[in-house]
């Protein structure tokens, strides 16, 4: 059964409300979605979300790269060749080795085309992905997340959190008026809320250190990428004057950038995402490497992300015994309209089922494809 032909989907989906940080303000998906689709005419799909700040991708960037260097080595391969059990290992040979042109890693290109091949591999033998990817738990649980903005627009978030049964909570911060937003998120979520920071690269290591001293009494959990990513003993000297445990995000792309966090002693939690880290198998490699560490690991997400790559996250979560903080499946909280027919949506105290049907286990509607699609590209 052999893979006949492509297409690639740029999506714009607009939010329920706009979502900020110290890096980005966003009102709209930015999605790159990939279908792959078999002579028997069984499709899969993926997803990539290109950020020029994180990966150095942008979205025309990351089409041109899905389009002429990866659709073209995958059109033609006979996934009857594949080996289920070992399919994130030899669909990740199938694509070309990952590749740092400059500042731009192509992750979330690789990610959309994979998880395409994934979802289709296990569609055409009636299989869910968690045959790949067996679940250690039942459940997954997941985290919220309190978006930059005004005191008032914190304190609704944190309440909404807290009514939702939401106990571990991610806050975004970017300077000393956040201190005040710390201490009353703190306030209404009570002394039981897991509370977590990131600050998106805002500070240098002289102001991290100040801001993480004046929260320190909030009992917090980590700080996430407090300082633009650079050497890997940059994180390790803030690390060695910090109050507070620190983890990388935007410092760990690949591999090879972990293997030097973990040399350097540079910080105690990895964000991974599977969009940034290229895709379900460099991701899963990556975790391993840092449970062996004694890293503690986030499974991040991509903001504006859509039910393709929510999907991949609950397998992977799901697969992971020693996740600390899991954080996706936002859909419909986020988006006007999530893409698949189910909703991924979690539910109150965060917490998700396993997903049980064929492929990535969510049906992709192309209707809405091809509403929120301001580009779609036929490739074959």
């Amino acid at each position: 059964m052999k893979i006949a032909s492509a297409c690639i989907y740029c999506l714009k989906i607009p939010f329920v409300e706009s979502f900020s940080h110290s890096l980005a303000k966003r009102e709209q998906s930015d999605s790159v979605i990939v279908e792959v689709t078999t002579e028997s005419g069984v499709s899969g799909f993926g997803e990539g979300v290109p950020r020029p700040y994180v990966t150095g991708e942008t979205r025309e960037a990351s089409v041109e790269c899905i389009r002429n260097r990866l659709l073209p080595t995958i059109l033609g391969t006979d996934l009857d060749r594949i080996d289920v059990g070992h399919a994130l290992a030899d669909i990740d040979r199938l694509l070309p080795e990952p590749t740092r042109d400059g500042n731009v890693v192509w992750n979330a290109s690789r990610c959309a085309v994979e998880l395409a091949i994934v979802d289709c591999l296990f569609r055409s033998h009636s299989l869910s992905v968690s045959q790949a990817l067996p679940p250690t738990s039942q459940t997954v649980r997941y985290s919220g997340v309190i978006a930059a903005g005004e005191r008032a627009a914190i304190e609704k978030m944190a309440q909404r959190c807290k009514d939702a049964g939401i106990e571990y909570i991610k806050m975004k911060v970017s300077g000393p008026d956040d201190v005040d937003h710390v201490a009353r998120v703190r306030d209404i979520l009570g002394s039981s809320a897991s509370i977590r920071l990131d600050a998106n690269a805002a500070f240098n290591e002289e102001t991290a250190v100040q801001f993480l001293e004046s929260v320190r009494r909030y009992n917090i959990e980590c700080i996430e990428q407090p300082i633009p990513r650079g050497e890997p003993a940059d994180l390790a000297a803030l690390r060695a004057s910090s109050p507070i445990p620190i983890m990388a995000d935007e410092s760990i792309l690949t591999i090879q950038d972990a293997e030097q966090l973990i040399q350097a002693k540079a910080v105690d939690y990895f964000n991974l995402r599977i969009s940034k880290c290229g895709g379900l198998h460099s991701t899963l490699l990556i975790a391993q490497l840092a449970e062996s560490a004694g890293i503690g690991i986030q499974l991040g997400c991509q903001v504006g992300e859509t039910a393709v790559l929510s999907a991949a996250g609950r397998h992977l979560a799901a697969h992971l015994a020693n996740l600390r903080f899991v954080e996706g499946s936002y859909g419909e909280h986020l988006l006007v309209q999530d893409i698949s027919a189910e909703s991924i949506v979690f539910g109150h105290g965060g917490e998700a089922p396993l997903l049980t049907g064929h492929g990535l286990g969510i049906t992709v509607r192309k209707d809405l494809l091809d509403q929120y699609a301001d580009e779609k590209i036929p490739v074959s």
